[in-house]
């Protein structure tokens, strides 16, 4: 590797953080309004320690709360230091990044009203189905 694809790949890079800056601070801000008028009691209380439940329950606010890839890691880990079980966090993320029920009047309007209930609907199902499943390799369930 050479100084000038050190500098490009420095500059790209550079870029990339700008770009993601402003999502970042507004998931900061969010988590900080959430954690501020939602106490924890109240989201712990949604979870009720059953895994296929909390994985519901979870890919069910994730599909209402949808969001990006890239602050799903700041989210995630603001829910695990709430007290909420890893696969009802995986599922919201999973959930959260796939399925958009704020979005599905867009997406079926341009791809067409069956298509995006339909992988609406495999997305949460599949989301949940993940969830399970990874939490079990990793051994927490």
């Amino acid at each position: 590797m050479n100084l000038k694809s050190l500098k490009k790949a420095t500059l790209m890079s550079g870029k990339s953080f700008y770009r993601a800056l402003p999502i970042l601070i507004g998931v900061i801000l969010l988590i900080g309004l959430f954690k501020s008028f939602i106490p924890t009691q109240v989201v712990a209380k949604l979870f009720q320690g059953i895994p296929l439940l909390d994985s519901i329950i979870g890919a069910s606010l994730g599909s209402i709360m949808a969001g990006n890839p890239i602050t799903s890691y700041i989210l995630g880990g603001e829910l695990l230091q709430q007290g909420i079980s890893l696969i009802a966090v995986t599922a919201f993320l999973l959930a959260w990044v796939t399925v958009g029920i704020v979005q599905l009047p867009a997406e079926a309007m341009l791809l067409g009203k069956k298509f995006a209930i339909t992988r609406n609907i495999i997305s949460f199902i599949f989301s949940i189905i993940a969830a399970i499943i990874t939490v079990f390799i990793i051994g927490v369930i």
